[in-house]
């Protein structure tokens, strides 16, 4: 796996996962919350503050979703999807002050642009781009921020392989800093989605491209048990909606994670990582003492006369084993040979003791 680098951390699979905090349309409205959300994400462990940037007018038609003939999440919202795009969109004046706040807290801010205008107004304030399960057949957008020549995460919720891959070729052709995510787009909070989740397509895509991505997982199910997965699983960005209370009203709120779970999920995170290791098979540091008692040992089952010649009766498999000790499978090359001095029952043999 290649590394990337976004601002000051890399990321790949020698390091530390990076953690986004998807904060959306959590801020309601107000700048003062969205700061809030910044500061509390970073408190719990988070590397990113992520905002969407859109005009409503630009991402969803309100005639489309007032003739939609069909029920999904949005239906229950209190509101018309595009009163609720209307107020969940960030106020482009907003932008400093959301970067500022980052700064001070010392996490990477990045956003993603849901129009072509946003994505050259935005450019100068971003160190990495991310594309919504949404936009992945938009080849435009994909196009232009390939282009920016910055990292690329994509999303590739609700789509399948031949959309990845045409989104994977797109983008490869202008850029080679290339995360890709797998996600599950439902947005319903219903704990049956875990297995809709399909952590084994990350296997799908490390086959697929190689070193030539570095994976992550878009995550809307609640808890961290899909991080886990994911991360065993060689993925090394994880986003997460991020909220400060699971009660308020809004779209992302309820399946969000909050200061607390965060936490919990970058904590068990880091455990996990600690335990994958290396990858190399060896005896560990903490195995050297365990190897010896636990490992058997070439011993004499009777005593052997000096210059007796050895047999497989004279001889038992034993812990402990030193380390001069010689391990059973090496029985055959020792049976024929002759002791070079009395050999006592039950000591250990080693090639010094034999001709």
């Amino acid at each position: 796996m290649k590394n990337i680098k976004i601002n000051k951390n890399k990321i790949g699979n020698k390091y530390p996962t990076y953690f986004i905090a998807d904060i959306g349309a959590n801020h309601d409205g107000s700048l003062n919350r969205a700061k809030k959300l910044i500061k509390l994400c970073a408190k719990a462990g988070a590397n990113a503050a992520k905002f969407q940037h859109f005009k409503a007018e630009t991402i969803v038609s309100d005639y489309g979703f007032k003739n939609l003939k069909i029920k999904t999440h949005q239906s229950k919202w209190k509101k018309d999807v595009f009163s609720v795009y209307k107020k969940a969109s960030i106020n482009p004046k907003w932008t400093k002050e959301l970067i500022k706040t980052c700064k001070k807290f010392k996490i990477d801010f990045f956003t993603s642009p849901y129009d072509l205008d946003y994505v050259d107004n935005l450019n100068k304030y971003l160190c990495a781009y991310k594309i919504g399960s949404g936009d992945i057949t938009w080849l435009e957008i994909i196009k232009k921020i390939s282009k920016k020549n910055k990292p690329v995460m994509i999303a590739t919720g609700a789509s399948d392989l031949r959309d990845v891959e045409r989104a994977y070729r797109l983008i490869s052709k202008f850029n080679k800093k290339i995360i890709l995510m797998q996600c599950n787009t439902n947005y319903t909070g219903d704990k049956k989605n875990l297995k809709f989740v399909n952590l084994n397509v990350l296997d799908t895509f490390k086959k697929k491209f190689g070193d030539r991505v570095i994976l992550g997982l878009s995550d809307h199910t609640f808890g961290h048990i899909s991080v886990l997965g994911a991360v065993s699983k060689g993925a090394r960005v994880i986003e997460k909606h991020f909220t400060d209370n699971n009660s308020r009203q809004g779209p992302d709120h309820h399946f969000a994670m909050n200061p607390k779970t965060w936490k919990a999920m970058v904590e068990a995170t880091r455990k996990l990582e600690t335990a994958l290791g290396d990858g190399v098979k060896k005896v560990e540091k903490n195995e050297i003492n365990a190897k010896i008692v636990q490992q058997r040992s070439i011993r004499a089952k009777v005593n052997i006369d000096k210059s007796q010649e050895i047999k497989k009766s004279h001889l038992i498999c034993l812990r402990p084993k030193s380390n001069k000790g010689l391990e059973p499978y090496k029985m055959s090359m020792i049976i024929g040979k002759k002791a070079k001095r009395k050999i006592l029952i039950h000591e250990e043999i080693n090639w010094t003791l034999i001709n």
